[in-house]
């Protein structure tokens, strides 16, 4: 099961017992697994203070995540590979820069004092990630949009030399060679010839004026319904030669040299950034996603910190556990910690934060309000629920 449920309860004895009772059930039952989950001390500051750091990281860890998995979405997209593949390569850094999965980072965390100083003030830790994770987000819409229009240019191009010969782009069938060029009285006509009339075709062609260069028909394609053939005539004659060809049913299609080697050049290109662009997006995709995804996990950390102090008070006393409930066992490893840790909160039974517990700064971004203190951590790419 991809989620995890991060608990924190009094540093106090029989929560302790109730903590050690709380494992060997989960894993006699096969409830479920658990880990440590070490949170360092850091600088509690003011009770006003902590109650607008707990709002703040509230709306911090729904935003966090929603980048993460926008993130891992993008990346999705660009590689356009099975989800199985993008989970791969959605990694964390983890310790001594060893990049590890989700699950390892999560069950086996650290508190990265590099990147957030346990020294700095908790609104400091706060406001130090919002940046991190807001810059991220700005980089990806400007490089995910960047990187969606060359797609789309391709895509465009590509589009242009799919279809019929009626109507698709004539570029890479037509070659310089096949065309009259730079003469001041003569010039090349395509023609798109159904199958069926390729004997009308030639056997009428030159008769549809007589400015017709005769034996100057040649194919140059031919694909299972048409084909398209050149014929050399006289400017003078074009328009009576397309009102003639018009009345046979084929169709004389207009085609500029030059825009079609522009067209060529623009394929090319557009081909080369792809492939280059295509590296260094995904590149910057990984390296970020675990930015985020490790920011996200040290919020939940502070989160868990910051309502232990406002719930359990201070001196800062408490002890964390996390817990990866087997999916099918999820409810019973529920209604576990909810009986052995109910003394805690007697009323928190089966209250919910819209049935009228309130307390600031601690249900926040929470779906139900328990006895003890519990964030859910669901690390799922294909899931957000």
């Amino acid at each position: 099961m991809s989620e995890f449920w991060l608990i924190s309860v009094p540093l106090d004895k029989a929560s302790s017992q109730s903590l050690e009772k709380l494992k060997r059930a989960a894993a006699k039952a096969g409830l479920g697994s658990s880990f440590r989950f070490h949170i360092p001390e850091l600088k509690v500051g003011t009770l006003d203070v902590l109650l607008g750091v707990a709002d703040d990281l509230s709306r911090l860890d729904s935003y966090t995540e929603g980048i993460m998995r926008k993130t891992s979405q993008c990346m999705a997209e660009v590689m356009e590979q099975s989800s199985d593949k993008v989970i791969e390569n959605a990694l964390a850094n983890g310790a001594l820069d060893i990049s590890v999965d989700l699950a390892t980072y999560v069950t086996k965390f650290q508190w990265d004092r590099a990147k957030y100083p346990t020294a700095l003030s908790l609104k400091t830790l706060t406001e130090i990630i919002s940046k991190q994770v807001s810059q991220v987000e700005i980089e990806l819409k400007s490089r995910s949009t960047a990187y969606n229009d060359m797609k789309a240019k391709l895509h465009g191009l590509e589009q242009k030399k799919e279809g019929s010969l009626q109507t698709r782009t004539l570029t890479g069938i037509v070659k310089k060679e096949d065309l009259v060029l730079n003469s001041e009285y003569l010039t090349t006509l395509l023609v798109v010839v159904p199958r069926v009339n390729n004997s009308l075709w030639e056997n009428t062609y030159e008769s549809m004026s007589e400015f017709v260069v005769p034996r100057s028909s040649r194919k140059l394609l031919e694909e299972e319904d048409a084909g398209i053939f050149t014929v050399t005539l006289f400017k003078k004659a074009v328009s009576e030669f397309k009102a003639n060809a018009n009345k046979l049913k084929f169709t004389v299609r207009e085609f500029n040299l030059e825009e079609a080697e522009k067209q060529r050049q623009e394929m090319s290109r557009l081909i080369a950034d792809k492939k280059e662009q295509y590296g260094t997006f995904v590149r910057w995709l990984k390296v970020n996603f675990s930015e985020v995804f490790v920011a996200w996990i040290h919020i939940k950390a502070l989160r868990v910190f910051t309502e232990s102090v406002l719930r359990y008070g201070l001196p800062v006393s408490f002890q964390t556990l996390l817990l990866q409930p087997e999916k099918k066992h999820a409810k019973r490893l529920r209604e576990e910690l909810n009986s052995l840790f109910r003394d805690l909160d007697p009323t928190a039974a089966a209250s919910k934060p819209d049935m009228g517990v309130d307390i600031p700064g601690v249900n926040a971004g929470q779906q139900e309000y328990y006895s003890y203190i519990c964030y859910s951590i669901n690390i799922s790419l294909l899931d957000s629920s």
